[in-house]
């Protein structure tokens, strides 16, 4: 491999976000395979350091590790695009499409893809908790602009959901309410316009939440996952027309459950998903038969010869 042909290379990590610990674990995960391979490669917070700053850095391109707001949602995007610099992952559009839960949940409902019923809160705005739980029974709350399951919670009664929107709202002003919906995860990493081995988690803690991804051991996970041929494809059909559908591009994850009908859900697509020792994508790209460098090298390789 010529790594030469990268130039210098600047790992975006940090920022700003609830997730910027995550963003932290990733950037230096990407840094380090850079640097085992040979690539000219150095860490850059934009938290710390004005994002202008990288024209002075003289920097060929860059990968963003950035997770949530500030990294995700398009605003890095539109940002590295003005000073010219190639970067890797989804553009502004297809980038603040998937950063919006809500947005990516109408757009599924109007292809006719299966989510989950739901229904959208907004902090000022007035809203029958009553009628919520009666009509829906248990809910997954979402605040609509974050990650890593940050601010989500189940919510069955009224105190539940009550308490549980009153944190959400800490996060956004906009909360999206799902029909709960027990059953499996699954996940499926995209790469290159290709739905790389589909993983399933299976965690004791009711969900797959913050905890699970990253603060406890008692997560499982199985990849590929225990499905039939039939059902891997479909789970990975749908993730290709997801992720095109939102305008996602280059690498990222699709989310899914399963009901115990067995009908799978889409719940969400990440166009920045973790790459720390305990994340999802370097486990599916393992299986499909890249090591954690050859991944983010091809993902870095998405950057030449392209003009963003």
């Amino acid at each position: 491999m010529n790594t030469e042909q990268f130039g210098k290379v600047a790992v975006l990590m940090g920022g700003s976000s609830a997730e910027r610990a995550v963003s932290l674990k990733s950037g230096q995960a990407v840094l380090s395979a850079f640097k085992n391979v040979g690539i000219q490669a150095f860490a850059f917070d934009p938290a710390e350091r004005n994002l202008f700053d990288l024209n002075n850095t003289q920097v060929d391109r860059v990968f963003i590790a950035l997770h949530g707001r500030g990294g995700e949602d398009g605003t890095i995007q539109g940002a590295l695009e003005y000073l010219g610099i190639p970067y890797t992952g989804s553009g502004v559009l297809g980038s603040a499409l998937a950063m919006d839960k809500v947005r990516c949940k109408e757009l599924f409902k109007a292809r006719n893809l299966p989510t989950a019923n739901f229904i959208v809160i907004e902090k000022d705005k007035p809203f029958d908790i009553n009628k919520i739980i009666d009509d829906f029974g248990a809910v997954m709350v979402k605040p609509s602009h974050e990650g890593s399951s940050i601010g989500m919670a189940k919510a069955s009664t009224v105190t539940e959901l009550t308490d549980a929107l009153e944190k959400a709202f800490q996060f956004d002003d906009v909360v999206l309410l799902e029909h709960w919906i027990t059953g499996r995860e699954f996940t499926v990493t995209m790469l290159e316009k290709a739905a790389l081995p589909v993983i399933e988690m299976v965690t004791p803690r009711g969900f797959y939440d913050y905890e699970a991804k990253y603060q406890v051991n008692s997560t499982e996970y199985f990849c590929p996952a225990e499905l039939t041929p039939e059902q891997t494809s479909n789970i990975q059909d749908m993730s290709l027309e997801a992720f095109e559908l939102v305008g996602a591009t280059g690498w990222g994850r699709v989310d899914f459950m399963q009901d115990s009908d067995g009908k799978f859900y889409l719940l969400e697509v990440n166009t920045v998903p973790g790459m720390t020792e305990k994340s999802l994508v370097p486990m599916s790209a393992k299986t499909h038969g890249l090591s954690f460098e050859q991944l983010v090298v091809d993902i870095l390789k998405q950057t030449l010869g392209e003009s963003v």
